[in-house]
């Protein structure tokens, strides 16, 4: 124990892009935009959802997670990120990066579930619309939400924990744009063995497991569509299905890229830029998807807007 103590560093620094400072300070301007324009979205649809009684339906419980979930996953890492683009000392303090890891991992393991339980609720409310008040109540509602934010949580915890127990004697470079868990475990002094293992099984569990089960509600969605009757009701229910998809498929593709391709000293710099998605573009395009692809989204806003010129 005494020589891990002796060998534990107290800060580490980001390496991040390796860009020119002109093209640092463009790229903090961008980003900064793109930040707040992804705050604002979300924002938005958090307020549309909390005032319009039309959207209190489980659908929209679940949207309005995935917007909380989103500024929570950008603002732990953008921050960060952005102050390193305008300033030479690049360091990150031992515990600020390990609380930015945490969260991080808490987040998107959370934001997985959650696209999962959204899934759920798309093939109850396409393939058993009959049945769909009685399953998908505000009690199985809330207790898939609570559930989604507690497994990722003690999931991250556990991650965390077995961090913790390393011993980091140096180098202190950290070869990303944020304290990510992968690169983070590059730095250990000591076997990561199965820090690498839980890593791999917790991907099964938040993103291959969901990801299964996601593919088969939508094949019988698919089913169940291609027999309706209504041409408006298919369309209805394609477009919100398609939303979804896309989300789904933006997250999970980067994330199981990320952690579940064989790393290599080539991805390094790609894992960058999939990480730089997932944090700052993934959380702008979400709400944007949802927005201009469901017209109860687009008509709330609407009438909060007549509202407000009232």
């Amino acid at each position: 124990m005494g020589g891990n103590e002796t060998s534990w560093v107290t800060d580490f620094i980001l390496v991040g892009l390796q860009l020119s400072t002109d093209m640092e300070i463009f790229l903090f301007w961008v980003f900064s935009l793109l930040y707040i324009f992804s705050l604002l979205t979300n924002g938005i649809i958090l307020g549309l959802i909390y005032l319009d009684p039309r959207l209190h339906t489980p659908m929209y419980f679940f949207l309005s997670h995935l917007a909380i979930l989103d500024i929570s996953y950008a603002s732990n890492n953008v921050p960060k990120m952005l102050a390193n683009l305008v300033t030479q000392k690049k360091s990150i303090s031992f515990v600020p990066c390990i609380t930015q890891t945490f969260l991080y991992l808490a987040f998107a393991a959370s934001e997985c579930l959650i696209l999962a339980a959204m899934s759920y609720d798309r093939f109850v409310a396409i393939c058993h619309p009959l049945h769909y008040t009685v399953i998908m109540s505000w009690r199985v509602c809330a207790a898939l939400a609570a559930t989604s934010w507690s497994c990722g949580f003690i999931l991250s915890v556990a991650h965390t924990i077995l961090l913790l127990r390393l011993p980091f004697c140096g180098p202190r470079e950290v070869n990303h744009l944020f304290c990510e868990i992968l690169a983070v475990l590059k730095l250990a002094c000591a076997d990561t063995t199965l820090n690498q293992l839980v890593i791999l099984a917790a991907c099964v569990f938040v993103l291959v497991g969901p990801l299964c089960s996601m593919l088969v509600s939508y094949m019988h969605i698919l089913r169940t569509i291609l027999k309706m009757q209504s041409k408006e009701g298919r369309r209805k229910a394609f477009s919100t299905c398609s939303s979804h998809l896309c989300v789904v498929g933006l997250f999970f593709g980067i994330a199981m890229l990320v952690y579940m391709v064989p790393d290599s000293d080539q991805r390094e710099e790609q894992e960058k830029f999939l990480s730089l998605f997932h944090s700052l573009f993934n959380p702008m395009l979400n709400p944007l998807i949802y927005s201009l692809r469901n017209a109860l989204v687009k008509e709330a806003f609407h009438r909060a807007l007549q509202k407000k010129c009232v």
